[in-house]
C-alpha cells in the first residue's frame, strides 16, 4: 500500500461525509459540459502534473484507464505539459504515471 493509499483511506474514515461531497461534486463537475470522461481525466492528469500531486496522477491516471484511454494518451496529456511546466515537472509526472500504466 503506498503512502497516498493509506492517507487516502484515513482520509475517507475520518471525514466521511467531506469525501462523499468531495466525490459527487468530481461526478457532477464531469457532467456539466461536453467532455467525456476519458478527455475529462486527461485534463485532471494535466492540473495534477503541474501542482506535483503524485497522488492525484496516480488517481486520475487509474480512472483515465479505465475510461478507455490508451498507455500513450495518457503520456501524451502529460509530455504537452513540457514547454508549459517545465522537463523535471514533465519527468516526475511521467514516472508516476508509469507506475500505474506499467502495472
Amino acid at each position: 500500500m503506498t503512502d497516498f493509499t493509506h492517507n487516502y483511506d484515513w482520509l475517507v474514515t475520518k471525514f466521511s461525509q467531506v469525501m462523499d461531497n468531495h466525490q459527487e461534486l468530481g461526478k457532477a463537475l464531469r457532467k456539466a459540459g461536453p467532455l467525456d470522461e476519458k478527455n475529462s481525466h486527461l485534463i485532471q492528469i494535466g492540473a495534477a502534473a503541474a501542482i506535483r500531486a503524485e497522488g492525484s496522477v496516480h488517481s486520475h491516471v487509474k480512472r483515465a484507464l479505465s475510461a478507455g484511454a490508451s498507455d500513450d494518451e495518457i503520456y501524451h496529456a502529460i509530455i504537452l505539459l513540457t514547454s508549459t511546466i517545465g522537463f523535471p515537472a514533465v519527468a516526475a509526472a511521467l514516472s508516476w504515471a508509469r507506475e500505474i500504466v506499467e502495472k
